[in-house]
C-alpha cells in the first residue's frame, strides 16, 4: 500500500439498507474509483485488493463499496434490481469529494455499474470479471448489459473465465484486456507459468493506464 494512502470506512443508508465503504483515499487525488464486489465474495477479492494498493498512488482514490446484502451478514446477492438501488444509494457519498467518479465492480458488480452509469453520471466504468453469460449458456448474453454503459468503459477478463471468454465478446464501445490463464477471479494455475502476482499485475496495470488516458 502506497505510504500516501490513509483508509477510512463509513457506513450509509440505501433504500436496500445499509452499505459500507471502505475509502483508499489518493494524497491529492483527481478521480474516484467506487468499485462494487461480486455475488458469491466481498471487497477482499485479490483483484479489488491489489486496485485499492496501487490507484492512490496514482491519484485516485479508491472506494470499495460493500453493497447492504453483504453487511447485513447475508450468504446470497438479491436480484438484479435491489443491487442497483444499493448501488445508486451509495453514489452520493462517492461523489461527495467533488471529482469525477469511475464506477467498477467485479462480476456481478461490473453488471451493476453499467447498468446505472448513465442514469448516475458515472465518468467511466471499470468492468472486472464481466459476466458475459452464466457457465456454460453462452446464449443467454448480457452484452446488451455492457454496450448500453454509454460512457468509456474496460472490461478486464480471464483468458479461462467460464462466465466469458475474451473471444466471446462482441460489439464496440469498449476497451477489453485478457488476464492470461485466469479465470473469473483471476486466478491462474501453477502450470500456466504466470504467477499470481504477475497476473494481478496485468490488471493494476491494464487500469493504470486506462486511468491515465481517461484525462
Amino acid at each position: 500500500m502506497s505510504s500516501e494512502t490513509v483508509v477510512s470506512t463509513e457506513t450509509v443508508e440505501t433504500e436496500a439498507g445499509t452499505a459500507r465503504i471502505t475509502w483508499h483515499h489518493a494524497g491529492k487525488p483527481r478521480l474516484v474509483l467506487a468499485a462494487g464486489h461480486g455475488a458469491g465474495g466481498g471487497i477482499e477479492a485479490r483483484d479489488l485488493r491489489a486496485l485499492a494498493a496501487v490507484l492512490p498512488g496514482r491519484g485516485v482514490s479508491v472506494a470499495l463499496v460493500e453493497q447492504p446484502w453483504r453487511v447485513a451478514g447475508k450468504k446470497v446477492a438479491p436480484a438484479p434490481k435491489t443491487l442497483d438501488v444499493g448501488w445508486s444509494g451509495i453514489w452520493p457519498a462517492v461523489v461527495a469529494p467533488g471529482l469525477p467518479v469511475i464506477a467498477g465492480g467485479r462480476s456481478a458488480g461490473a453488471r451493476v455499474a453499467c447498468r446505472t452509469a448513465t442514469e448516475l453520471g458515472a465518468h467511466a466504468v471499470l468492468a472486472l470479471g464481466f459476466p458475459l453469460h452464466p457457465p456454460g449458456r453462452p446464449e443467454r448474453s448480457r452484452v446488451d448489459e455492457l454496450l448500453g454503459a454509454g460512457v468509456p468503459t474496460l472490461v478486464v477478463q480471464g483468458g479461462n473465465d467460464p462466465f466469458g471468454k475474451p473471444g466471446e465478446f462482441t460489439g464496440d464501445g469498449y476497451e477489453l484486456v485478457e488476464v492470461p490463464y485466469g479465470d473469473h477471479g483471476f486466478a491462474v494455475p501453477k502450470r500456466s507459468g504466470i504467477t499470481q502476482e504477475e497476473a494481478l499485475e496485468t490488471v493494476t496495470a491494464a487500469v493504470v493506464g486506462w486511468v491515465a488516458a481517461l484525462g
